[in-house]
């Protein structure tokens, strides 16, 4: 059976808004001469978490009721906005008022009350206003679920990385034990050696089961950001984008300024209580009321009496009389309050905010700097440094600790190249949900040298 949540078509456009709303898919460039099988990964990559999004989007019950709720304040407008409904009114004389032409037995009148002048407009103006702040409450629960799903599954995928560089580092390890074994038994080497390879082994083994053993709870807070039962099991993703925002800092204050939810909502909230101060000015001024009575009247006792069997019809206009000023003016400061609390909430707020902005653009721009550290100096030089090891262990030029210690350096600046990469999605998915919208980036492809290349042919 189909999902309710894509029988509504708006509510699908919506959707689809919001699966657009992806890691930065703009132009994508190379790095290398694997560029376009890295970029298709890559995609691929983007694909799945596409997916995730719409799970979430489809799962999420909050943000039906909310999207329902914005869908509910829409239709109000129309309802504030009309007349008041006209007035029926019967009455039925117990004992019939005796005149002339005859005596009146039943009356019967219809009355429309008119608001002042701009009234309904304004109670319509105010309705949508309060239709723009649900909507803006849609929008950022939206960007809140979608930003969670994208941070879990860049961590998800952070650990993917570190179990394949862990294994590909036993897999070293255990090639540099069985050399230590070989240059023992010849007594070319002590063994000491044969031990100190051991336990490094034996402490990546130990770190390989610990990474493992978290793909576990980290698949249940990818599923519980989607809103799914915890009782399916996720792929492992095989990269994580590298993304160049094409937009200054500036630029980005400046979209922030204009697009975030959470100031669109009180900037609407300011002008909804605005409206309130208007209407309130109008309560100074009365409503009119306007009606027709009709009377039916008996038959005349006396006969050839002038208009006998003509009932009486009457027109009426009535009015209220706002006198108590002292109410009308507690009214028009009650208003005027809510918007000077509004509009300075509104400015605490876009201060907080803008420093988490700076924030976030300060973290997405080191981990950038980190990115290219680890990529193009720190990783190389830390492999061709366990190459030299290599090599002089096997000549016996060097000893087992060194070569442990370029192991261990070789791999916490993988790992460490993972995490910045890994960071720089989370900032950019951050930077997003307080943007309020998609930020123009080019995707880029990653690799490392395997460590698992070092170990020879032969």
């Amino acid at each position: 059976m189909a999902n309710p949540f894509f029988k509504n078509s708006i509510l699908s456009a919506f959707l689809v808004s919001c699966i657009v709303m992806l890691p930065c898919l703009g132009s994508a460039e190379t790095l290398n001469s694997t560029g376009e099988q890295e970029i298709s990964t890559v995609h691929s990559e983007i694909e799945e978490l596409t997916g995730y999004l719409v799970e979430a989007a489809r799962n999420n019950d909050e943000l039906y009721s909310a999207f329902y709720e914005w869908k509910a304040a829409l239709q109000r407008e129309a309802s504030v906005s009309s007349l008041p409904d006209p007035r029926f009114s019967f009455a039925w004389f117990i004992q019939p008022v005796e005149t002339r032409t005859g005596p009146q037995e039943f009356k019967y009148g219809l009355s429309q009350t008119l608001p002042w002048f701009g009234k309904l407009g304004l109670k319509g103006e105010q309705a949508l206003r309060e239709a723009d702040i649900r909507k803006a409450r849609f929008d950022n629960l939206k960007l809140k679920i979608f930003t969670e799903v994208k941070k879990t599954y860049y961590d998800y995928a952070y650990l993917a990385q570190a179990i394949r560089i862990t294994a590909e580092n036993i897999e070293l390890m255990k090639y540099l034990e069985s050399v230590a074994r070989s240059r023992y038994s010849t007594g070319a080497g002590t063994y000491d050696g044969v031990i100190k390879t051991q336990v490094e082994l034996g402490k990546l083994e130990e770190r390989l089961r610990s990474l493992e053993e978290r793909k576990g709870p980290t698949v249940a807070r990818l599923l519980a950001a989607m809103n799914i039962a915890d009782t399916q099991t996720l792929p492992l993703p095989k990269a994580i984008p590298m993304m160049k925002i094409e937009m200054t800092p500036d630029e980005l204050k400046d979209e922030f300024k204009a697009g975030n939810p959470r100031l669109k909502e009180l900037a609407h909230t300011v002008d909804r209580e605005k409206l309130s101060v208007e209407l309130a000015h109008k309560d100074y001024y009365p409503d009119f009321s306007f009606g027709v009575e009709y009377i039916q009247t008996g038959q005349a006792r006396t006969p050839n009496v002038t208009n006998a069997d003509k009932d009486p019809i009457i027109t009426a206009m009535s009015v209220n009389l706002p006198i108590w000023y002292d109410k009308q003016e507690a009214q028009v400061n009650e208003a005027e309050n809510r918007v000077k609390s509004a509009s300075r909430k509104r400015a605490g707020l876009e201060r907080n905010l803008t420093a988490e902005l700076d924030l976030e653009i300060y973290r997405y721009e080191d981990a950038i700097r980190k990115v290219s550290l680890y990529r193009d100096s720190l990783t190389p030089k830390a492999e061709q440094s366990l190459g030299v090891s290599i090599e002089a262990f096997q000549s016996g030029t060097a000893s087992s600790s060194d070569l442990i210690d370029a192991e261990r350096t070789l791999i916490e600046f993988q790992l460490a190249y993972f995490q910045a990469l890994a960071e720089q999605a989370k900032r950019v998915a951050t930077i997003e949900y307080l943007v309020g919208r998609e930020i123009p980036c080019s995707i880029h492809g990653q690799t490392l040298p395997e460590s698992k290349k070092l170990i020879p042919a032969n």
